[in-house]
This record gives C-alpha cells, structure tokens and sequence, in this order.
C-alpha cells in the first residue's frame, strides 16, 4: 500500500502536446503516475493532447520549453526551479533536448533525480551537435527505446550500465484490439478518404518529411503498377501533417508515374487502430534508422501485415516473414516485392502473420510493460513502490490478462 509520503510528484518536460510517439508516451507515463498514487505534473507549450492529459488526472503546466537558445534555457530552467519547489517536485523526467537542457540545470541547482528518454535519431553530424545531443546522455537514469538507441548511447556517449536502462515502447493491448474496432469507426474513414469498393489499401502513417520515405513508397507502387498491372484496385493512404509544399512536390511525383489517382492525404488522424483496422498494410519505408516505431508495434497489435525498412530499431520489432516483412533500406524493387507479397497473401497465411504479429507485442512491447518499467526507474530513485501500486491496481483491474513485467528492462 502507498503512504502519503510514498506519493511523489513527478515532472515531464517536453516541447508540446501535439501529437507523436514523444507525446504519446507522457500522456502513457502521467496516466502510469496518477494510477500508483503519484501526482503527474507535465510542462509543455500545450497543444490538442492537453483535455486528455487533464481527463487522466495529471496537472498541466504551460511554458515555453523548446527555445534551443542558451539565454532562453537558462529562463526556463529558472521557471523550472520555481514550478520543482512550488509542487514538491521529487523527480523531473525530461523527453526532448531543448526541455532537457532546462531540466539539468533546475535539478543540478536543487538535487532532483533527472530522468532522461532518448527518443529521436538526433544526428550529430554538425559542431556542437554531439554536445547539445549529451544532455539527453547525462540523466541520473538513462531511458533508451530500443536496443538500437541503447547501443548509440553506450558507444557514443559513454552511458554505462549503471545509469542505461533498455525500456521499448509499447502498443495500448486495450486501444490497439481489432476484437474492439467496429465498423462504424472504420466507415467514416472510408468516405472520408474516399476509399473505392474492394480496394486494397496501403498505409503510411507518419509526418510527410523526406527521410520518413514517402517517395520512395510512391516510386516502388508505380513500379508495381507498371511490372504487375493485374493487381487490381488500390490506394496508397499518407496519414499524417503535410506541409502545403511538400504535398504538393508528391502529387506532382505520383502525376508524373502515373499514380495519383491512387494517392490519398489523411492528414492527421485521432482514431489510428480504425485507420489500421481498414489498411491492408502497414508501410514504414524510413531512409534513416527509426529509433524505435511506435506504428510498427501498434499496426502488429491490429494483426495488421507490415512492411519496414531494414535498419534501427525495426530489426528488433519485426521478424521477417513471420510478424512482418524487412526490406533493404532504399531498395525501390524489394519494396514493390514486399507489397505484391502482402497483396497475394492466402486468408490463411494473413491470419497466421495477424496471429503472431499480436503475439510478438503483447509479449514484448505492450504500453503496460513500458509504464511499469519505467515506475520502476523512478523508483530506483525515489525509494518508493509507485511499480507494485500500479501492477496491483492492473492484476484487480484484469486489464487484457497480460503481465505487465517487461522481458527487458535494463541492460
């Protein structure tokens, strides 16, 4: 059972709550908070995640934290220090660069825990880019998302075992259920992007920026089109924000191959296992390595067949030919192989590839086992049991009769 004094006060610090796998996370972890008996307390610039973060129970706190400038991170590490002793804040747990930058310097000053995630691919190709990247590095506790991000972090950066901690994100078992999508979620998204009869559809969810691999999807569907023209209907779903230029610039590829008939912008979606629930598959053909992929492991909980680059942190999530397909990164040609091999699956085969990819999550990548591992971290830390409240309250709850004990929690 929780005292009083074993109810800490934990801070996330992130740029916004917009959207994104950054913001999914926080809004994972305050709710994980809240339900051991702690207070959850996330400062951002705000954003459309805000009602949720107040409806699970945690405090907003709007401020500014994404200046990347050195005068406005030492205003923000001020305002920092005055939020960590107005609350009684016991831990700050920081999630993006600039934030972080602002949290090292309050918790230096005060003696607060710092708890970092690593969470992007954050090059640092530039000068000065490896130091402003070290931040994220420097936490009393290092979070890395994959065994990817926790190698990069022990080469490149010198995090030892006594402060890396492997923590993978994780897919809702409850949201992302294909058991618990019904077709009346799925027929809005339909009209809306005006998906014909019969059609198969090929999905990539994710912000339209170059290295997510958008034109290269559209170059290896065209070439499908042209090597395989008996393939029948289909259309290729972008979902996610696009700026006005970039959309543009693929339009006009997909007119020049010939395919932009069957090219569809979504924009940005709220309802992603409906989304998922009427792809056919899940395309993730990134040109740099993905940190980790949070719609792989979500399009895998919906049975939904995925396709993924080869590199980063999709060797970890996908098993070849037996939760998903890998293809080389940038090979136009063994992507279109991939999707005729996903559009000429048996019913059996696909039930089987549904089977295992939902297995290989609830198993290894759930949003249950993140949450308790990472209350666990904070526990390292705070001498307190926030890990066994919240496993109690998912044993009496029966949440999707998984174990929220992750296979991998440290390193």
């Amino acid at each position: 059972m929780q005292t009083v004094t074993d109810r800490p006060v934990i801070l996330q610090a992130l740029p916004a709550l917009e959207s994104g796998g950054i913001e999914q996370g926080t809004l994972e972890m305050a709710q994980a908070i809240v339900q051991a008996g702690g207070t959850a307390l996330v400062a951002s610039a705000g954003g459309r995640l805000v009602p949720r973060l107040k409806y699970i129970g945690a405090i907003p706190i709007e401020m500014e934290l994404g200046a990347k400038n050195p005068l406005a991170i030492m205003r923000n590490a001020r305002r920092l220090r005055h939020v960590i002793q107005h609350y009684g804040v016991r831990l700050v747990h920081a999630r993006s660069r600039a934030p972080a930058w602002a949290s090292y310097l309050a918790c230096r000053r005060l003696d607060v825990p710092f708890v970092t995630t690593w969470h992007g691919v954050h090059a640092a190709n530039l000068p000065g880019k490896k130091r402003y990247n070290s931040v994220l590095a420097s936490g009393t506790r290092v979070i890395a998302i994959s065994r990817y991000i926790a190698n990069r972090l022990h080469d490149e950066y010198g995090v030892g075992s006594d402060r890396l901690r492997l923590i993978p994100r994780g897919a809702d078992m409850v949201r992302f259920d294909p058991h618990g999508v019904r077709g009346n979620r799925v027929q809005p998204l339909i009209e809306q992007w005006n998906i014909p009869d019969g059609a198969t559809v090929i999905m990539l969810p994710a912000r339209v920026t170059a290295w997510k691999g958008h034109t290269l999807l559209l170059e290896a569907l065209a070439r499908l089109q042209r090597t395989e023209p008996s393939i029948g209907k289909w259309v290729c779903v972008f979902v996610g924000e696009a700026n006005e230029k970039q959309g543009t610039e693929l339009v006009n590829l997909a007119r020049q191959r010939g395919i932009d008939g069957h090219l569809r912008f979504a924009g940005h979606c709220s309802d992603m296992p409906a989304a998922m629930m009427l792809a056919d598959m899940v395309i993730v053909p990134s040109l740099r390595p993905e940190p980790f992929g949070r719609v792989v492991v979500e399009a895998q909980a919906m049975g939904c067949p995925v396709i993924v680059a080869g590199h980063g942190a999709a060797l970890e999530t996908v098993e070849d030919g037996v939760t998903g397909f890998i293809f080389p990164p940038g090979d136009v040609e063994a992507l279109a192989g991939c999707i005729h091999r996903v559009m000429t699956l048996s019913a059996e085969e696909r039930a089987n590839l549904a089977w295992h990819a939902r297995e290989n999550v609830v198993t290894h990548y759930s949003t249950q086992a993140m949450q308790y591992a990472t209350l666990t971290v904070y526990d390292e830390l705070l001498h307190t049991h926030l890990a066994d409240s919240f496993y109690h309250g998912l044993t009496t709850g029966e949440e999707d009769g998984q174990d929220p004990h992750p296979a991998q929690a440290s390193l």
